[in-house]
C-alpha cells in the first residue's frame, strides 16, 4: 500500500535530522488528516523538519509520497489505510514502541490539526481517543508466551487502524464545516 517503507521513512528523518520518529510522524500526519480537510503535505513536513530550508535533492520526496498514500486510503472507499510502523519481523518491544510513538503522534496532530468542538464528537470517537491515549502510554512486559504476545499486539494494531478510519469518516462533515470558516492562506497577502 506504501511506495516507501518505515525504514526508508526512519532513514530520511534521520538524514533531515527530524526528532520526530517514523511512527510518530505518521500518526501526526494521520491526526491532522482527521481534523482538516485541506491539511498539506507543506504544513506536516514543516511540523517534522521546521528548519528545512532549501532540498535541493529533495530529500523528502519519500514523506511525500507517505503523504500522498495515507491520504488516499484514509479517505478513499477501499477501507486500504494502514498503519506506518516497524515491519513484521522487527522484535516485538520495537513494534510496540513504535505503536505507542505512532498513538502520540496521532493525538498531537488530531489536536493541533483543527479545532474540533469536544460536544460535537460521537461516545465512539471519543472512546477511540481514550484508548490511543491508553495506548501511547503503554509499555510491553515480556513473558507471555511469543504467541499471544503476537496476537495481542496484531488485534491492538488492527483496532487503532479500524479507530482511526471511524475517526477520520465521522469527522467529515466536521473537517467540511472546519476549513470552510478558516480564512484562505492565499488571500491574506
Amino acid at each position: 500500500m506504501f511506495q516507501v517503507t518505515f525504514p526508508e521513512v526512519a532513514h530520511v528523518l534521520q538524514s533531515l535530522q527530524s526528532s520526530v520518529a517514523a511512527a510518530e510522524s505518521h500518526g501526526c500526519l494521520c491526526g491532522a488528516l482527521c481534523t482538516t480537510q485541506q491539511y498539506s503535505v507543506e504544513s506536516w513536513l514543516d511540523e517534522l523538519v521546521p528548519d528545512a530550508g532549501e532540498d535541493p535533492d529533495d530529500a523528502r520526496a519519500p514523506l511525500r509520497l507517505l503523504f500522498a498514500d495515507t491520504m488516499r486510503a484514509l479517505r478513499g472507499d477501499e477501507m486500504e489505510f494502514q498503519l506506518l510502523l516497524p515491519d513484521d519481523d522487527a522484535p516485538l518491544v520495537e513494534r510496540a514502541t513504535g505503536l505507542s510513538q505512532w498513538c502520540q503522534g496521532f493525538l498531537y496532530g488530531f489536536g493541533t490539526g483543527g479545532a474540533v468542538p469536544r460536544d460535537q464528537l460521537s461516545g465512539e470517537v471519543e472512546e477511540v481517543l481514550r484508548d490511543l491515549t491508553h495506548i501511547s502510554q503503554a509499555s510491553v512486559e515480556t513473558g507471555a508466551e511469543a504467541e499471544e504476545e503476537e496476537q495481542a499486539y496484531a488485534e491492538i494494531v488492527e483496532y487503532v487502524r479500524a479507530g482511526v478510519q471511524l475517526i477520520h469518516d465521522e469527522l467529515v462533515e466536521l473537517r467540511m464545516a472546519g476549513d470552510a470558516s478558516r480564512p484562505d492562506p492565499s488571500r491574506l497577502n
